[in-house]
């Protein structure tokens, strides 16, 4: 095992919002989690649209040596692009000034994020609800910037499917490219339906444009902090029923595969 590591810095890098406080907070949960395990010499969070900034981080740690761990879901444009580029990376380990940092992979890349979604689809659902009848539906943004976008919820939606869990379908759907989100009634004729966002936190896609997009929310509201979306299912549709969860990134069990990425980079990638 490489944890714990007293004499090295933890720094969870998140995309942030200007216009919702609710984007950072997942990562600040998880950074507070994790602090308190005392793995870690000091444990920080950076946005791409918060500060503390990506570029204005490094003078506040101390340690040398920095895991960097991306509170993303994808490995696509943010992590490939973005973020090696914001904090000056060029490969798994650079020199940064006097810090030797080490590039984990997205939260969202890992095996263990099939068990979460599973979890989470089942609690959402009330007791008696047959998942034989059941249709589990992972939401993404999906774009035309990065093809690996939606490579994260593909591999989620067959490691769910080969799981054994008993779901009548699983399938994966998008906000901005086929299949879409807002065609669920068609994708699938399944009575009952549960739709999971593969976001990180409950930010605009999935407090204000997945809502409208699935029908259950005629027009954006406010934050999901003040709101009972997520605590108003089911919503019924005729004779079907779905299920709205919130943001899988939310899961208290994230802090774990944080932890996890760190590990997967000192037997995996470092020399």
């Amino acid at each position: 095992m490489s944890l714990p590591k007293p004499d090295s810095a933890l720094l969870i890098l998140g995309h942030g919002s200007t216009e919702n406080p609710d984007s950072s907070q997942p990562s600040w949960d998880h950074a507070e989690t994790i602090e308190k395990s005392e793995q870690f010499g000091s444990v920080h969070c950076a946005f791409w649209k918060e500060e503390p900034s990506f570029r204005q981080i490094w003078p506040m740690i101390e340690e040398k040596e920095v895991y960097v761990v991306p509170n993303f879901i994808s490995e696509g444009y943010f992590t490939r692009q973005v973020l090696p580029r914001e904090l000056g990376l060029d490969g798994h380990t650079t020199e940064v000034g006097s810090h030797t940092v080490h590039y984990c992979d997205p939260v969202g890349i890992h095996s263990r994020m099939t068990d979460l979604l599973i979890k989470r689809a089942r609690e959402i659902i009330d007791e008696g609800v047959r998942l034989e009848e059941t249709c589990l539906i992972i939401v993404g943004h999906g774009t035309n910037l990065n093809k690996k976008s939606t490579d994260a919820i593909t591999a989620q939606v067959e490691a769910i499917r080969a799981s054994g869990a008993p779901f009548a379908e699983v399938l994966d759907a998008y906000m901005e490219e086929a299949p879409f989100i807002a065609d669920w009634q068609t994708l699938t004729d399944a009575p009952t339906v549960v739709v999971v966002p593969f976001f990180i936190a409950d930010a605009l896609h999935s407090y204000q444009d997945i809502p409208v997009l699935l029908g259950i929310e005629s027009e954006p509201t406010e934050a999901a902090s003040q709101r009972e979306v997520f605590r108003q299912n089911p919503y019924h549709f005729g004779d079907r029923v779905l299920y709205y969860s919130s943001a899988i990134g939310t899961d208290p069990s994230l802090s774990e595969v944080i932890l996890d990425q760190v590990e997967y980079f000192d037997e995996h990638y470092r020399s």
